[in-house]
């Protein structure tokens, strides 16, 4: 798949072959990309989630009153989750909520959802992501004529300063270096926007992993 090199203003300065293997998946398996996706958000779970139960609130363990005589329905103590300010009956506890996925769903899942965006016509290569000043209103204005209203960034190695300065207070656009380019933003975001340098960078993620597996068999 051949694209053209975009400049932030909206210039072509060449183009780029993108790896089939990668971005040219003709069949997206929506059950991969929907297991990737959960598997990330269980992982973002703070699990802190707490509840008392009824031996753990501070109120009187003792009997409300005797057992009969009194016409009134028969009660133990005021821990009790019946009453206001009792304990709560099947009471929630810190857990961890993350779940396994294996590395090989993982990197085809980041394949699909890469795949979708290319076929979707949803990608745009730029050449380069960085600023000479962090002027938000001048950003937000290049990113309009390129198409990237609501869009993921993938930069380099890092995220030049001064654009990520002037991209955080633009409503639906995030930036993230190459190493943190992940399923759940791409699909979360309309459009996918990558430099030359994201582009290279993922072609080698995927090339180590391949070698790594061909020297483990």
């Amino acid at each position: 798949m051949k694209l053209d090199i975009q400049t932030l203003d909206a210039k072509t300065s060449g183009s780029i072959e993108l790896d089939d293997t990668i971005f040219g998946i003709a069949e997206i398996r929506g059950d991969i990309l929907q297991r990737m996706v959960k598997y990330q958000l269980a992982k973002r779970r703070a699990g802190t989630s707490k509840t008392k139960s009824r031996g753990e609130v501070a109120r009187s363990h003792s009997k409300l009153y005797k057992q009969k005589g009194t016409g009134r329905a028969r009660h133990g103590s005021a821990n009790a989750p019946i009453f206001r300010g009792g304990g709560h009956a099947h009471n929630l506890h810190p857990r961890d909520h993350e779940h396994g996925l294996p590395k090989k769903v993982r990197a085809l899942a980041l394949k699909h959802a890469l795949s979708a965006k290319a076929g979707a016509g949803e990608i745009v290569v730029l050449d380069a992501v960085t600023l000479k000043e962090p002027k938000t209103g001048a950003l937000k204005k290049q990113l309009a004529k390129l198409g990237l209203e609501n869009a993921l960034i993938i930069s380099g190695a890092e995220v030049d300063e001064n654009f990520a300065l002037a991209a955080r207070n633009i409503p639906n656009i995030d930036v993230l270096p190459s190493a943190g380019l992940n399923v759940y933003d791409i699909l979360r975001r309309k459009r996918l926007a990558l430099t030359t340098e994201a582009v290279e960078a993922i072609k080698a993620r995927f090339a180590a992993a391949a070698s790594a597996k061909g020297a483990a068999a």
